[in-house]
């Protein structure tokens, strides 16, 4: 984002406010205000930086140089509670700060950037830098690059390419690991010259089963259906049913369970016949497409 005379005052001042309102980052937060339910920590920490690199620019502005921040950042969390949607996010905040030169995120896992045998890792690893260049890349699931139990794995490689690569191009890409908690702590342990290069680290809380129920009625409105009366109880006990369950993965498995529930309202308005059908029948669910989850049979 280049100097703007309207935010630089005659008497040498800056004005934040109008540095922020050319950047247009409201929109941006406001857009991950309406797009996510909950996450009150995460977004908090999203303005804050996004504030932070806004002070930093006015700094610039004023004479005021420093050494230039580090943007590469860690999301950890359980699945399905929105780190890639974050992720996305953060990419526009950056590039609409000047601090990227594109708005664009690249996401990848393990298999994109470590080879199955000798000389195969550099190739794919670096590839996956270029395509990331300019932008933010996105690695989920980060620490299954490191795999000590296996002498022969090709995963060391792609990390010592990673930390030359944010070593010296700094921020381009912006780097954002991400994954469970734990297992990030245990990878940082290990690979100490990455962890000192992540300046933010971001935990994502789990979604409550309220927030849970926002969140499908939201995915169902964003498809144009609907849940009925007693189809909004019965997801309400299915979502508290599906939270003590193994593999829970949060708003995914909630978007996986309306997918299914689709199914089954497809299946049960053709099999009575189909004809003359309302809005109203095409758009809504009802409790009968919803018992039919395992964890109802289970109980």
């Amino acid at each position: 984002m280049s100097a703007n005379p309207s935010s630089i005052g005659a008497s040498g001042t800056v004005d934040l406010q109008a540095l922020f309102a050319q950047a247009n980052v409201a929109d941006v937060i406001e857009q991950l205000d309406r797009d996510l339910v909950g996450l009150a920590p995460v977004k908090q920490r999203i303005r804050e930086i996004a504030a932070f690199l806004l002070v930093t620019r006015a700094r610039e502005q004023l004479g005021i140089v420093g050494s230039m921040p580090s943007l590469h950042m860690c999301f950890t969390g359980n699945p399905g509670t929105g780190k890639t949607t974050v992720a996305m996010r953060t990419a526009d905040i950056l590039h609409r700060l000047g601090y990227v030169r594109r708005n664009h995120l690249v996401t990848v896992t393990r298999d994109d950037m470590v080879g199955q045998y000798i000389g195969h890792t550099a190739p794919k690893t670096k590839e996956v830098l270029k395509r990331a260049m300019g932008g933010v890349l996105f690695i989920d699931e980060a620490y299954y690059l490191y795999r000590p139990e296996n002498e022969r794995d090709y995963g060391q490689e792609a990390i010592e390419i990673l930390l030359q690569v944010m070593e010296s191009s700094r921020n381009d890409p912006v780097v954002i690991l991400a994954g469970y908690k734990d297992r990030m702590d245990t990878f940082f342990r290990a690979n100490a010259g990455i962890s000192s290069r992540i300046a933010h680290h971001i935990d994502f809380p789990d979604f409550s089963a309220e927030e849970l129920l926002q969140i499908a009625q939201l995915m169902l409105n964003a498809m144009q259906y609907r849940l009925d009366e007693a189809g909004l109880d019965v997801m309400r006990r299915y979502i508290m049913r599906r939270m003590q369950q193994p593999n829970f993965a949060n708003a995914r498995s909630i978007r996986n369970a309306l997918d299914r529930a689709r199914l089954r309202h497809a299946s049960r308005l053709f099999m009575h016949g189909g004809s003359a059908l309302t809005a109203g029948a095409l758009m809504s669910i009802g409790a009968e497409d919803l018992l039919a989850y395992r964890v109802f049979k289970a109980a």
